[in-house]
């Protein structure tokens, strides 16, 4: 089971996204874990992750996260996708990073 972090300033904003992530998944039939987390929370968080998604407001956090956890993938969610709060949309962006 893939385990999918999104992370934002608190981790409240992206509560709506992973809610429609979540509903995509299952219909989907796709296993998986979807968490969102404060930035603060990150050093806890990353290490246990299969992908981590960045919301709009720590994307400025993209290279130094990677640079951390070089071993992670880490990606900011795309604009677009984050603006519209499209669930499908951010884990068909999840699932393309990881390669399936």
């Amino acid at each position: 089971m893939k385990k999918i972090v999104l992370v934002c300033v608190a981790g409240m904003s992206t509560s709506l996204l992973v809610s429609r992530m979540r509903d995509a998944a299952k219909a989907d039939n796709y296993p998986c874990e979807i968490n969102a987390y404060p930035i603060a929370d990150a050093s806890a968080v990353i290490p246990e992750a299969d992908i981590v998604l960045l919301g709009p407001q720590v994307k400025y956090m993209t290279n130094k996260l990677k640079k951390e956890y070089s071993e992670k993938i880490i990606e900011a969610i795309d604009m677009r996708i984050y603006g519209m709060v499209d669930g499908k949309g951010a884990l068909m962006q999840a699932r393309q990073l990881m390669g399936e």
